[in-house]
């Protein structure tokens, strides 16, 4: 229990170190690559300050893994170094065994930083989105132009020539009615509708079908306004990014997508990766433990490389598998898994050939 207490408190102290490290070198790297515009738009010293606060959180979820491969790669190098650890390995303790509290922690941080990102960093970092884009004046607009929609499973197509958002108006509306097997039944065409009490309300429509071989135009029968009722967030310039919501609201943004047959493979694998990124904690934890004993000369130095080195390689992995996933190269679960994949495999191997 001694030597345990004596491992974690050393770990933690080099833990939470690291963590400040990266969280300050993110949060500069944000400052510097915008510090430009601030000074351009005449931001004021307080509204940026309020911007690096509330992009904390999120470096913080960045940092966590780095911070945590750096720990425990330096803690177990030094201990190795300082032949410490082989004091352990002569006792009887097996460094799978030494370390299993370190692993404990890994997988506890997993969960924690899961529900972390889900019900702060999102909330933050769309905050800190907000106020960037108010301060920069860089504002943008939910009307949209030049609209397809397609829902009820397809058998509902809207097309629209302006959608107002702050009126919640259709402008020059043309929906078409499909049957189950999605052969034409009918058409509408109406100058503008409104959304009222979950339906859109037409202005000037005709109903257009084919009676026999005779095209006949009717007035839009109360049938056919039932059917109209997709919701008005269908028709925004949906600028939504997922990695700025929960959980539970990008699978709905994602459901949204699909019923309106709108592109999601880039929403999915964003979606996914709210899952698949935290676990890379648990696994760093393999990974460093593999890497620990290669070296007893510049122990800081060499445990820094590697974690940085490390994590520039899965970053610069999952955005190509990110990317891939997006153009549908691969499943959009893949662009989001496979990173973590590699690094499992890698760090089991690295563990394999550690000295023990």
């Amino acid at each position: 229990m001694t030597l345990i207490k004596y491992m974690l408190k050393k770990f933690l102290a080099i833990f939470l170190g690291s963590l400040f490290f990266f969280v300050l070198v993110l949060c500069l790297t944000d400052l510097l690559m915008n510090l430009w515009n601030y000074i351009s738009k005449g931001v004021q010293f307080s509204t940026v300050g309020k911007i690096l606060l509330y992009y904390i959180p999120k470096t913080v979820w960045y940092a966590v893994p780095i911070a945590m491969l750096f720990a425990t790669a330096y803690m177990l190098s030094d201990l190795y170094a300082r032949n410490e650890l082989l004091a352990v390995f002569a006792s009887g303790i097996s460094l799978l065994k030494f370390t299993f509290p370190l692993l404990v922690i890994g997988m506890a941080m997993s969960f924690g930083l899961f529900f972390f990102e889900d019900r702060v960093v999102v909330q933050t970092y769309a905050k800190k989105l907000e106020l960037q884009e108010a301060a920069l004046k860089r504002n943008s607009s939910l009307d949209n132009e030049q609209i397809v929609v397609m829902a009820d499973r397809g058998r509902v197509v809207y097309k629209a020539q302006y959608y107002d958002d702050e009126a919640k108006r259709l402008f020059d509306l043309l929906v078409v009615f499909r049957d189950e097997d999605r052969k034409f039944e009918s058409f509408l065409r109406a100058e503008s509708a409104d959304w009222i009490d979950g339906n859109w309300e037409l202005d000037g429509g005709n109903l257009f079908s084919f009676e026999g071989d005779t095209f006949v135009r009717r007035e839009v029968d109360e049938e056919h306004v039932k059917l109209l009722t997709e919701p008005p967030e269908t028709f925004q310039n949906n600028t939504m990014d997922v990695e700025s919501v929960s959980s539970e609201e990008a699978r709905q943004y994602i459901s949204h997508l699909e019923k309106a047959g709108l592109p999601s493979a880039e929403a999915k694998s964003q979606y996914y990766k709210k899952f698949s990124f935290p676990f890379i904690v648990f696994i760093v934890v393999f990974m460093a433990v593999g890497l620990s004993g290669k070296t007893r000369k510049n122990v800081l130095i060499v445990s820094l490389a590697l974690s940085i080195g490390s994590a520039v390689i899965f970053y610069v992995m999952q955005m190509i598998t990110m990317l891939m996933a997006k153009f549908e190269v691969i499943p959009p679960i893949f662009g989001a898994w496979s990173p973590v994949v590699f690094f499992i495999f890698a760090s089991l191997i690295l563990l394999r050939f550690a000295r023990t």
